[in-house]
């Protein structure tokens, strides 16, 4: 009197989500094993470049022996970890401004404008030669040239149409 029970199969998107959510986790760990292995890769290799303070500093210095912050910044180790995030810090902040300065260049090219190359020159330009060249591509990237086509052509509709007797007469007046 009861229906039989029919074994339940799990969908095959249920398959493929869980393996895509395997997938990620196991790609997230070895990017940032990867990225952990670098910092402290570059900063036990950035050690090695010199000595810190050049000699051993005696105890008579110190009360109480060697602070614990002293010891950790006599590393050699350490400073070379503080050398290379100065160092990452420093490139993402030139990245950051080379960003800035190629803003016309992305917004042409965002809006697919046929004044990509020449905001490009003129932004190169800026550069090396000077910053009003610079100006002047950023305002023909984020001009709206549809806009300032359409205000053109209504001035020289307006101007060649003549304007009529009577309102010449009443305007005179």
């Amino acid at each position: 009197m009861s229906a039989p029970n029919a074994p339940t199969v799990a969908p095959k998107d249920e398959g493929n989500r869980f393996v895509r959510m395997v997938k990620s986790t196991l790609t997230f760990i070895l990017r940032w094993t990867i990225y952990i292995g670098t910092l402290v890769g570059a900063s036990i290799l950035l050690s090695k470049l010199g000595t810190i303070h050049g000699k051993d500093l005696p105890e008579e210095y110190f009360s109480n022996g060697y602070p614990t912050i002293l010891k950790l910044l006599d590393s050699e180790v350490f400073m070379g970890f503080v050398f290379f995030v100065t160092i990452a810090i420093v490139v993402y902040v030139l990245y950051l401004l080379w960003q800035l300065h190629e803003v016309a260049v992305h917004k042409a090219h965002e809006m697919s404008s046929a004044h990509t190359q020449i905001v490009f020159a003129l932004s190169l330009c800026g550069l090396f030669i000077n910053k009003a060249w610079w100006v002047l591509a950023i305002i023909i990237a984020f001009t709206r040239w549809d806009v300032v086509s359409d205000s053109i052509s209504n001035i020289i509709r307006k101007g060649m149409t003549p304007m009529p007797t009577e309102s010449k007469s009443k305007s005179e007046e």
